[in-house]
């Protein structure tokens, strides 16, 4: 992490609120789900904190007309932050931010392209209705690790591609996310695309699309530290 990102995190407001429930997704993933307090925008993002640990910023997993905030994580074994918020109860205590950040949804054309958790502000964009002209792509190891997949599968139907690249099953691409994009034989320049994962993901990503004849002005990214 950046000296820029430290002093920033070190200087964001928090506020508390209650922990209302937490849901085991997969091996070492969860969602929890908080009370609300402010309006957002589906993209956004919020600094999570407990017991005083430097914030952590997570992309909101839920809608914005939902009466409360989901976030999704996995547990870092050596991370100080995420092992305690998958041991919290409802009814505990944590400190958030207020919503913020610009890897904003819109009505516009787009291919959504995700790696492991880096689903989560899709499903925000989704469940706001922007998923109408949309393609998602999400790349995970095993075929439990495609979060939210039911309603994907509802939303998206043959536009929702699951790559898996550990694991074959009914309905997967066996292989990395980034060999189905340099499969692909012709992709869209004038569509957007947002990429949304780990550095490493979010690199290659645009590389390949770049190589493909995408302007670099048509690529977003939130990257995932």
């Amino acid at each position: 992490m950046d000296n820029g990102l430290t002093t920033f995190l070190k200087n964001l407001r928090l506020e508390t609120v209650t922990l209302e429930g937490k849901i085991e997704l997969g091996k070492d993933v969860y969602v929890i789900r908080l009370a609300r307090r402010q309006s957002f925008l589906p993209g956004q993002v919020v600094g999570l904190s407990l017991g005083g640990l430097p914030p952590r910023l997570y992309s909101i997993a839920s809608g914005p007309d939902d009466p409360y905030i989901e976030l999704l994580f996995n547990i870092k074994p050596d991370g100080l932050l995420t092992p305690r918020l998958a041991s919290l109860k409802p009814g505990d205590a944590l400190s958030v931010s207020a919503p913020f950040g610009a890897f904003l949804g819109d009505q516009k054309p787009a291919w959504w392209i995700a790696a492991g958790t880096g689903i989560a502000p899709y499903r925000a964009m989704m469940r706001a209705g922007l998923g109408h002209n949309k393609m998602l792509i999400h790349g995970g190891r095993t075929a439990d690790s495609f979060y939210f997949e039911n309603e994907m599968l509802s939303a998206f139907g043959e536009r929702y591609v699951r790559c898996c690249s550990q694991e074959s099953g009914p309905g997967l691409y066996s292989g990395r996310l980034t060999s189905w994009l340099k499969e692909q034989p012709q992709i869209d320049p004038t569509l957007l695309y947002y990429l949304c994962g780990s550095a490493e993901m979010v690199v290659e990503v645009r590389d390949i699309l770049i190589s493909k004849g995408v302007p670099i002005e048509h690529v977003m990214s939130e990257i995932y530290f």
